[in-house]
């Protein structure tokens, strides 16, 4: 079994041998061409020279044409028609090319007839046999030998005039011509070994470099097919990728969604508590109510209507009636003052219950919708629905707002950011045993045409190895925390074209998060 490179030599030989025959064939198709213009001309030239060397002859009155004449139309045309028949219907076959090369020197020896023998004219030999050179064909040149030294010896031998222009010629003439001919197809044989080589060597380099061509593009087929393949798999992977992200988007953005949630339902329960705490109080008042007393006493007075002077002179319970009428009066108004302040008590928890409904369902309502707002008023409502859980767990809220232009954004996203935000720093104070514990909410504009809102608590504080994974997904210090608040509120801040940084001196330090969003410019209406 052959191996690879011994096929692949094998297979550039044999392609080498294909193109040095095509090239051949088309060197021998382009010489037949011109051999065919050439023979036309010569054989016209022929024409032209026997009426110019050979005129008109007379015999007394009467004149005629010369024979040469004839002779170059009709032997010259009979010489020229068959070579350039076969070059025009059959190009490229060996029987043109010898047809021509002996075509060619009977149209020299015409010629050197039609001239009397000229030595000018034999040169028209050597002419051919290097135009016949053309053909790259040694054979060739060998049939046109042949053919020029048959024509010098026969006509030297019975017609000396026609090639030499004398009457008698010795026989060695023939033979110095015939060698002088020979000496030129050695040089021209020397010359068409040449050519065959450069033309083999030309085939043989085509063919090397169509092997090598042709081992490039398979390569860079295969090449491109496994280009394709990878992206076709990082196009995949990329979709994936995307549909992944889209993904956790969604889930970060309802993790954020269930944070404000959970605030609102927490505060809610917180206010809750309290209005149960009404209703308790209230109910127990009714449940014992001071006013039985009032109607037992009116009983005894009916009882004692007709005599109620001696009643409330003589009668011990007369006595006592009038004091305990004006001590239960007392107790009366006061009970009264209890159920009113619990009835006010528990109004102003139902209203705070529905404005936090009404604020939740109000950024709800107009999600996906850009609004121009407050900066101060969005950190104002979110600190509304984390107001009972900062008092409940006596933490001290304090406002820097400095001046800000509005923003256009969505309200519903910031707000998530916020609640999270603020409720982040609450936790972060829960194990505080002091009373000091504080929330600083501050807005701003900084130097960046942003609007800055900064939560900062003085908490437990962030580690610096956490504070670099701080909005990572997933990612929580809290036992019952999930890891999606920080990680939803950076991305909704990149979503609303802003940013949130965190930052922390370390842990029982405290830690401030900034929350920037560009400004919008106000439109003007038309």
């Amino acid at each position: 079994m052959t191996n690879e490179p011994e096929a692949i030599s094998s297979a550039v030989q044999q392609r080498s041998t294909e193109l040095f025959h095509g090239h051949q064939d088309e060197i021998h198709r382009r010489t037949d061409r011109m051999f065919a213009y050439l023979m036309t001309v010569q054989w016209l030239a022929g024409i032209v020279a026997a009426v110019w060397i050979s005129p008109r002859t007379w015999a007394g009155a009467q004149s005629q044409i010369h024979w040469h004449v004839w002779a170059a139309i009709f032997i010259g045309g009979a010489i020229t028609g068959l070579p350039v028949a076969l070059a025009c219907l059959q190009p490229g076959r060996p029987l043109t090319r010898h047809v021509i090369g002996v075509g060619q020197m009977l149209t020299s020896a015409l010629l050197i007839h039609l001239t009397g023998g000229r030595i000018e004219t034999h040169f028209h030999v050597f002419g051919s046999l290097a135009f016949l050179a053309f053909y790259r064909d040694w054979r060739v040149l060998i049939s046109a030998t042949v053919v020029v030294a048959l024509d010098h010896v026969l006509r030297g031998a019975f017609w000396p005039q026609s090639v030499f222009g004398v009457l008698t010629s010795s026989p060695w003439r023939s033979i110095e011509h015939a060698g002088w001919v020979v000496f030129e197809d050695f040089f021209l044989l020397i010359s068409i070994s040449h050519g065959l080589r450069e033309l083999r060597g030309i085939a043989e380099r085509q063919a090397r470099l169509e092997a090598v061509n042709q081992e490039i593009e398979q390569r860079v087929e295969l090449r491109t097919a496994e280009l394709q393949k990878e992206i076709g798999e990082r196009k995949r992977s990329e979709a994936e990728r995307e549909r992944i992200h889209k993904q956790l988007l969604d889930v970060s953005r309802q993790a954020g969604m269930a944070e404000v949630a959970t605030s609102v339902l927490h505060n809610v329960g917180n206010v809750l508590n309290s209005v149960n705490v009404s209703c308790s109080l209230i109910a127990k008042a009714l449940r014992n109510p001071k006013w039985t007393h009032l109607a037992k006493s009116a009983e005894l007075i009916q009882a004692h209507s007709d005599r109620l002077p001696a009643f409330f002179a003589d009668d011990p319970k007369g006595k006592q009636l009038p004091a305990f009428l004006m001590k239960l009066t007392g107790h009366l108004a006061e009970e009264q003052e209890e159920v009113t302040e619990e009835l006010v008590s528990l109004q102003a928890n139902v209203d705070h219950i529905k404005e936090i409904v009404a604020m939740q369902q109000s950024y709800a309502r107009i999600s996906g919708v850009q609004e121009l707002v407050s900066a101060a008023d969005l950190v104002e409502d979110a600190l509304r629905m984390n107001s009972l859980a900062m008092e409940r767990h006596g933490v001290r809220v304090v406002r820097e707002y400095s001046d800000a232009p509005s923003i256009l954004v969505e309200k519903h996203k910031v707000l998530q950011i916020l609640v999270n935000l603020i409720r982040n720093a609450k936790h972060a104070l829960d194990d505080r045993t002091d009373d000091d514990k504080r929330v600083t909410l501050r807005v701003g504009l900084n130097g960046n045409n942003c609007v800055k809102i900064a939560v900062l608590d003085n908490g437990v504080g962030i580690p610096p190895e956490n504070l670099a994974r701080i909005f990572e997904h997933g990612f929580t210090t809290r036992k019952d925390g999930h890891g999606f608040g920080l990680h939803s509120a950076s991305l909704s801040a990149r979503e609303l074209g802003g940013n949130l940084t965190a930052h922390s001196d370390g842990s029982g330090l405290g830690a401030k998060f900034t929350l920037e969003l560009p400004v919008e410019p106000k439109t003007t209406s038309v």
